[in-house]
């Protein structure tokens, strides 16, 4: 009897063990969900690696210390940073992200890379910044010069990420991310007579404008097409004036939205006029 029954106590056990292997995969996922789930109830953020992020090498500069910031709108054609709605935090691009205007509005998050330059980086510090400007190439080596990543940064912006003494150029870590501006789309007025120039600012989204239409509220109801003419404006043709103006705007991004009626048909050349949409 007492053999009878040690044998049905193995058997017991080693079906208890199967039963764990069993569930083992399954307890540690549990384990780990829980885990992670603890983590966030907590607060606690989990490190991401910097190439996770899909964050791309360059370096920077500063230019215009003494100019004013909000002047330094440049090759976009944004007479003032501010009015335009991007403050002072703005740089000029290097070619290889200019794209003849096409960055025009687009938004970098910018980091200094502290592991390649320590004594001039500011550690964990980053800014976001608005292409306004382009930095030229010189064709000689410079920085500029294709094929690199270069932002020509406004002092104040530079000196989020860097220490107050360096002159020089410090490496930096770069990605694309969301342009968050406050209000609508802007439509600055420009040209004469049937040579309409508009200069659209203030754009959210991923802040670059790949195309645009226009359209009048008399004759011919079809969107028209107008082109870059450089930077942030953009051209037609057609005589609109005395009519109200609507505009289409596509981003890089592919998003597009339709900005109806936005500009009353008493605009003048010059005036600004700020929509209720706004690319999110």
């Amino acid at each position: 009897m007492g053999v009878v029954a040690k044998k049905k106590s193995d058997s017991a056990r080693k079906a208890v063990c199967l039963v764990r292997m069993k569930m083992a995969p399954l307890i540690m996922i549990s384990s780990c969900f829980v885990w992670n789930l603890f983590m966030v109830l907590i607060g606690v953020s989990v490190s991401v690696p910097v190439e996770a992020k899909s964050w791309l090498k360059a370096h920077a500069t500063f230019y215009g210390a003494n100019q004013s910031p909000i002047s330094l709108g440049g090759a976009c054609g944004y007479d003032n940073t501010f009015h335009a709605g991007f403050g002072v935090n703005t740089a000029a691009v290097s070619t290889m992200l200019f794209r003849g205007g096409e960055a025009c509005g687009a938004c970098y998050q910018v980091i200094c890379d502290y592991r390649v330059d320590p004594k001039w980086c500011l550690r964990r510090r980053s800014v976001t910044v608005t292409a306004t400007n382009f930095c030229p190439p010189n064709n000689q080596g410079g920085w500029c010069d294709p094929p690199h990543h270069h932002f020509d940064m406004s002092a104040p912006s530079f000196f989020r990420i860097a220490r107050q003494g360096s002159e020089g150029i410090v490496p930096v870590l770069y990605t694309r991310v969301p342009c968050k501006r406050r209000g609508g789309v802007r439509f600055t007025l420009r040209g004469q007579s049937n040579f309409n120039m508009v200069m659209i600012s203030n754009v959210g989204g991923s802040g670059d404008v790949k195309a645009v239409s226009i359209k009048g509220s008399r004759g011919r109801s079809s969107w028209l097409p107008m082109h870059r003419n450089w930077g942030a404006n953009w051209q037609s043709s057609v005589d609109l004036r005395n009519q109200r103006l609507s505009f289409k705007l596509t981003l890089a991004d592919g998003n597009t939205l339709q900005f109806l009626n936005v500009v009353p048909s008493s605009w003048r050349f010059g005036q600004t006029f700020s929509s209720r949409n706004q690319f999110s």
